[in-house]
């Protein structure tokens, strides 16, 4: 990390983000089940690019051109198609009980949030794995690390405009639920959900967001963005242009996270799961913490 010109300290890559680079190699030919020629391919060329990483920028922009350089060596423009499918079925199974979890809540946002934290724990990027079913029992008992949703509540409550950064595939089936939520809580504000531009690890495209239905409820926004995080430079103008006039942004994930840490939007919500030692470090939390972070 290091101090920007206005004291805001800029998640760049540390060492641990590049051996966990590399190991995204190894964990791509295991979930894939490559033959062994193709892992060793895979590995060797993340090894290979980590030697010339750039230390000033985020681990999601470092970490683009090695997905990039594996999709080609697996002749797979979506390497992550199927594991992606897969988990927006298991998500889309356990919408019953948290839809149910709604009707008997005495506290609509509060429960909202907590259903677009635990489905941030669909992420294939990350170093630490967790279990989806054993989140969403626990996940309604467990307090933010760092709480800023009254204050998020109150924004919303002067709010017109509000653009949503979709995370992973998987998680967008509780983010159109969260939103879904809000609309009922919030019926005059104008809600936004931003995609990425094209097929990156396992986050949500338009592709997917179409298939579950996402455009029926808000309008859903190819942001052009092609890293697993926002990157506002890459985004497209229509993409930026909402960004820069919504009242409030609500990111989603650590890779949203990184990428606009600091960022010249004001107020972003963080909300996400902490994954990785770097992310933690950077909250002073704990790998393991829900967080609901204004900046």
């Amino acid at each position: 990390m290091e101090q920007n010109h206005r004291g805001a300290y800029k998640l760049n890559i540390a060492p641990a983000c590049v051996e966990c680079i590399v190991n995204q190699a190894e964990r791509v030919a295991s979930t894939l089940h490559v033959d062994p020629n193709t892992a060793d391919k895979l590995v060797e060329t993340a090894k290979a690019m980590s030697k010339n990483f750039s230390f000033s920028k985020t681990p999601p922009e470092v970490a683009t051109p090695v997905y990039e350089a594996m999709a080609k060596i697996l002749h797979k423009e979506d390497i992550y198609e199927e594991i992606k499918a897969l988990s927006t079925k298991k998500a889309l199974s356990l919408l019953p009980s948290l839809q149910k979890r709604l009707e008997e809540s005495k506290d609509l946002f509060t429960t909202s949030l907590k259903i677009a934290v635990a489905g941030n724990v669909i992420d294939l990027a990350s170093e630490m794995r967790f279990d989806l079913d054993e989140e969403l029992a626990k996940i309604f008992d467990t307090d933010f690390a760092i709480d800023d949703s009254k204050k998020l509540k109150t924004l919303l409550k002067k709010s017109n405009s509000v653009v949503v950064l979709g995370d992973n595939a998987g998680e967008h089936v509780f983010d159109k639920l969260f939103i879904q939520t809000l609309q009922q809580l919030y019926p005059d504000i104008k809600f936004y959900y931003f995609v990425r531009g094209k097929p990156i690890i396992n986050d949500v495209t338009l592709k997917e967001a179409k298939e579950i239905g996402f455009d029926e409820v808000c309008d859903v926004i190819d942001s052009g963005v092609d890293t697993p995080g926002f990157v506002y430079k890459r985004a497209n103008k229509q993409a930026r242009e909402l960004f820069d006039q919504a009242d409030v942004v609500i990111s989603k994930g650590m890779g949203n996270y990184e990428c606009l840490t600091p960022s010249h939007k004001s107020p972003i919500a963080f909300l996400l799961k902490v994954k990785c030692n770097v992310v933690a470090e950077s909250l002073n939390q704990n790998t393991g913490d829900i967080i609901c972070k204004i900046i």
